[in-house]
């Protein structure tokens, strides 16, 4: 049987040491006895223990200068302290000192196990925090970069080598995977840092604003433009651009951002005037750009300017191993926000994570540990909500296809046969339309507009 921890036993009672090292030794355990304090306390401090049991009567001094003694070495381990007959108080006393549990003479066998049991895997719970800690303080440079798996140290490493740099980056992978916090990250530790990086997502915002909102506009450019008003690139002047979903900006004004990217020079909308500015331009896309340049739908030569870097986002089901890490920042993150007692995630609950395909990426994660602190009543999450996969999913691809079928009879029109499929898929999708439109083989932008007739 595997050593489950190194149990010290402190007792003069030679009968009550023989039993309860039995009883434990059984289960696994490895225990020590000692029969006085002051030798209790000399063990611990040359050999330590993973748990301390300690009797609150002994020849020499009082249990609780044993558990004085262990708290001040290593205040990590757990003591229990066992009383007697009259020495209740004392037991409350060590309570109060930091010892986990206690439990009275004469000792019952699944009292001493459920004790034992509870305390260690407590300790373990706490060391591996701590030890989840420790790795997240060693991200410095890239904090926000939460991984250490070699998919993300391959990432980290690349973003360290080209953020003092001013190239154009075109960051890709599947949605969640964490493409905005990338850019974040690159800007952080540029040179550009002191000066603002601004965002713009083109798959959000409709093709008709989308040029005014990137250039700006002169005031009577257009109906409604009472006033002049700058562009998100000139917001951005000696800082960074972040260019979301770069893939669905349309062909006009793929060659509207050429310039800039040529000769840092621009227009408003309704002027004649050149403006010159110095900015970097990060872009984004969770599609396979090559294929939308085979398409006709992107142009190759914007894509060679902006893919001076490319910089490819692992999904979170190929690095499993950083799960854990992510699960400890996300749940002292959200608990410290929620004003929640949550401390840690129990083994079983981890299992569950790391057997999850994580279709929805770091994302999707981060929403499980929100709503698990959100209803949680106790201070360790034993189990998780999560959503199943859509059945016949393609993780590979990051696409979400063949889901529950629907019924249509022959001879409905085009038109309500769209926004059927449109409005199953979305309540498949949870309502989140890059999703949908990544089942249905369109464009967010083409989803978006569709979504809006209904």
């Amino acid at each position: 049987m595997a050593r489950k921890a190194d149990i010290l036993l402190v007792d003069d009672e030679e009968a009550l040491c023989t039993a309860a090292e039995k009883i434990l030794a059984k289960e696994g355990y490895v225990v020590t006895c000692v029969h006085t304090a002051a030798a209790g306390m000399a063990r611990f401090e040359q050999h330590g223990a993973d748990l301390v049991i300690t009797d609150l009567a002994l020849p020499d001094q009082d249990g609780l200068a044993v558990l004085r003694r262990v708290k001040e070495l290593r205040p990590a381990v757990e003591v229990i302290v066992i009383t007697g007959h009259g020495t209740v108080e004392k037991a409350v006393e060590g309570m109060r000192l930091g010892a986990y549990d206690f439990i009275e003479k004469p000792l019952d066998r699944s009292a001493l196990l459920k004790a034992v049991a509870k305390a260690v895997e407590k300790q373990r719970l706490t060391a591996e925090n701590l030890r989840l800690r420790d790795a997240l303080e060693q991200a410095r440079g890239e904090e926000a970069l939460i991984g250490n798996s070699d998919p993300m140290m391959v990432v980290k490493k690349l973003i360290r080598q080209i953020a003092p740099t001013d190239v154009s980056v075109l960051i890709q992978g599947e949605s969640g995977t964490g493409k905005e916090v990338v850019a974040d990250v690159i800007h952080a530790l540029s040179p550009r840092r002191d000066q603002p990086i601004v965002k713009i997502s083109c798959a959000a915002i409709p093709e008709t604003l989308l040029e005014s909102e990137l250039f700006g506009y002169e005031r009577g450019a257009f109906t409604g433009a009472a006033n002049t008003k700058a562009g998100k690139l000139e917001l951005a002047d000696g800082g960074s651009l972040f260019l979301d979903e770069i893939a669905e900006m349309s062909p006009q004004l793929q060659a509207k951002l050429l310039r800039v990217l040529q000769d840092g020079r621009f227009q408003r909308l309704g002027s004649t005037r050149d403006l010159q500015i110095d900015v970097r331009i990060i872009s984004a896309s969770h599609v396979d750009i090559p294929q939308s340049i085979a398409e006709k739908r992107f142009r190759e030569d914007l894509y060679y300017r902006l893919n001076v870097v490319h910089i490819a986002l692992p999904p979170l089901r190929n690095r499993p191993e950083d799960i854990p890490l992510l699960a400890s920042f996300f749940l002292n993150k959200y608990a410290a926000r929620m004003h929640k007692t949550v401390r840690a995630i129990a083994p079983a609950a981890l299992d569950q994570l790391l057997a999850h395909p994580w279709p929805g990426n770091v994302r999707e994660l981060e929403n499980a540990i929100q709503r698990a602190i959100a209803v949680a009543t106790d201070d360790t999450i034993s189990a998780f909500i999560l959503c199943a996969p859509v059945p016949g999913s393609v993780p590979a691809a990051g696409i979400q296809a063949y889901g529950p079928s629907v019924t249509i009879s022959v001879g409905t029109p085009l038109e309500k046969m769209e926004e059927r499929l449109i409005a199953e898929t979305l309540a498949i999708c949870a309502g989140d339309k890059e999703k949908a439109a990544k089942m249905l083989g369109v464009s967010s932008r083409t989803l978006y507009r569709r979504s809006a007739r209904r």
